[in-house]
C-alpha cells in the first residue's frame, strides 16, 4: 500500500492513477487523513485486492490462533468475492453447529476486511469445502419446496439464511416455471419465499 497526498481527494486519486498507469476510477484507496482549512491537505493510501486478499488471511490467523487452533488458508479472486479456504485441525470447532461459527467469523472478517479499506468486500469462507455440501442441501430443500409451491400454488417461506445460501436458493430456482424467489426480513432473520405465479 502507498500513500498520496494532495489538495483533494480527486487530485490524490488523479495523482495515484498517473503514477500507476491506470484510470482514475480504478483507483481502490481509502482515505486516511483530511484536513480543512487553509492548509488543506488529503491523504489517501492505495491498495490492490491482494492487499485486502492478505490482509484477510492475517486476520482469520490471529482469530485462529487465540482460539488455540493453527490454520492455514489459501484464497482466491473470483467474480469479484474473495473466497478464502481455511484447513486445521479443528475444522469442526471452526465450523460450529449448522455452520454458524463459520459464518461468524465470516462476518468478523469481512468487517474487519471493510472497516480497513474503506470499502465493502464480499468474503467467503469455506472449511474443508463445508460450504460445497451446504449449497448442495440448500438447493435440494428449495428444489423440492418450489416442487411443493407448483403442486399446491401456495407460498412457501424458507428459514433464515446467510446471503450466500440465499443466492443459491434463487439460482436453483431461477429456471423453474411458474416459480418466483424474493428475500424478504432482515438481518438474521432474512428469508426466501417462494411464491407461485400464473
Amino acid at each position: 500500500m502507498k500513500k498520496y497526498q494532495a489538495k483533494t481527494i480527486e487530485e490524490a486519486v488523479n495523482l495515484a492513477a498517473q503514477e500507476l498507469g491506470i484510470l482514475p476510477n480504478d483507483v481502490n484507496f481509502a482515505v486516511q487523513e483530511e484536513k480543512k482549512g487553509l492548509f488543506k491537505k488529503v491523504t489517501i493510501e492505495v491498495y490492490e485486492t491482494s492487499d485486502a486478499i492478505e490482509f484477510a488471511e492475517k486476520y482469520i490467523k490471529e482469530v485462529t490462533n487465540a482460539l488455540g487452533i493453527e490454520s492455514e488458508t489459501t484464497a482466491s479472486l473470483k467474480d469479484d468475492i474473495i473466497h478464502i479456504s481455511i484447513n486445521s485441525d479443528h475444522n469442526p470447532i471452526l465450523i460450529g453447529k449448522n455452520g454458524k461459527t463459520l459464518q461468524a467469523l465470516n462476518e468478523l472478517t469481512r468487517l474487519a476486511v471493510s472497516s480497513k479499506f474503506k470499502k465493502r468486500f464480499r468474503i467467503l469462507l469455506d472449511i474443508n469445502d463445508y460450504k460445497d455440501g451446504k449449497y448442495s442441501r440448500v438447493a435440494f430443500a428449495a428444489r423440492r419446496a418450489a416442487k411443493e409451491v407448483q403442486k399446491t400454488k401456495m407460498d412457501a417461506m424458507l428459514e433464515p439464511m446467510p446471503a450466500d445460501e440465499r443466492r443459491v436458493v434463487h439460482n436453483a430456482l431461477s429456471n423453474f416455471s411458474h416459480i418466483k424467489t424474493e428475500s424478504a426480513g432482515e438481518g438474521y432473520h432474512r428469508a426466501v419465499v417462494i411464491k407461485y405465479i400464473d
